[in-house]
């Protein structure tokens, strides 16, 4: 049964729209102005600014790749590991205090941006039909595999 006639088909659909824009976004930033992330890469990062432009290209890539029936189970994936892989990050500028433009300081900010995070890992599971959880249906409507 394509993903589409599953009764959870809407939620998907606009979760998926809503992910792809934010990914497109904040990808559109990463590559035009990669500075203002350098203070939050961790020290172990080799070639910081590069990594950050290609967390961008990475970002749109999968933003797109979500849109694109054919890519989007490949891309959800992808945006769940990316999810993982950015977490450090998150967490030095969490716990290291760094100051960012434009973003707040407080853990008021902090403290659901990394709480979400394993949410954002879900979302682009949901969205790409890898997983249906929490919508499993009860008729055994779920999508075909292989």
């Amino acid at each position: 049964m394509p993903l589409d006639a599953l009764p959870h088909a809407t939620a998907r659909r606009i979760l998926l729209i809503l992910m792809a824009a934010i990914y497109l976004v904040f990808g559109l930033i990463h590559v035009a102005t990669p500075d203002p992330f350098l203070p939050i890469m961790p020290a172990w990062v080799p070639a910081p600014r590069l990594v950050v432009i290609l967390t961008g290209v990475c970002e749109i890539a999968g933003a797109i790749g979500l849109v694109v029936p054919r890519t989007r189970w490949l891309a959800g994936v992808m945006l769940a590991l990316y999810a993982v892989c950015v977490y450090p990050a998150n967490l030095k500028h969490a716990f290291d205090h760094v100051a960012v433009p434009q973003l707040p300081s407080g853990w008021w900010y902090h403290g659901p941006r990394l709480l979400f995070q394993p949410v954002f890992v879900w979302w682009a599971l949901f969205c790409a039909g890898v997983i249906d959880w929490p919508f499993r249906s009860r008729r055994g409507d779920r999508p075909a595999t292989g």
